[in-house]
């Protein structure tokens, strides 16, 4: 099991090489908005972390993760 911070700072050195404007990430920062991430930048992204935990973060839970703290909560929850 990993702890949600620990979880947390992986995912911000995942998305580290696509954070094409160089902008200070944390809890609220959104990937449409904030990053500017196209759909297939995002699919990049969840294909990395599905792969970093060994787990599947299911397509209909998607659309509800708009910010890196949503993406956190989720991994945690399914990484137990």
């Amino acid at each position: 099991m990993t702890d949600r911070q620990t979880i947390f700072d992986r995912i911000l050195t995942l998305i580290e090489p696509l954070n094409k404007k160089g902008i200070a990430v944390g809890e609220t920062t959104t990937f449409a908005d904030d990053l500017e991430m196209d759909s297939l930048t995002v699919m990049d992204l969840v294909a990395n972390i599905e792969d970093e935990w060994d787990i599947v973060l299911p397509l209909n839970l998607l659309p509800e993760l708009e910010t890196v703290g949503q993406v956190a909560d989720a991994v945690a929850k399914l990484a137990k």
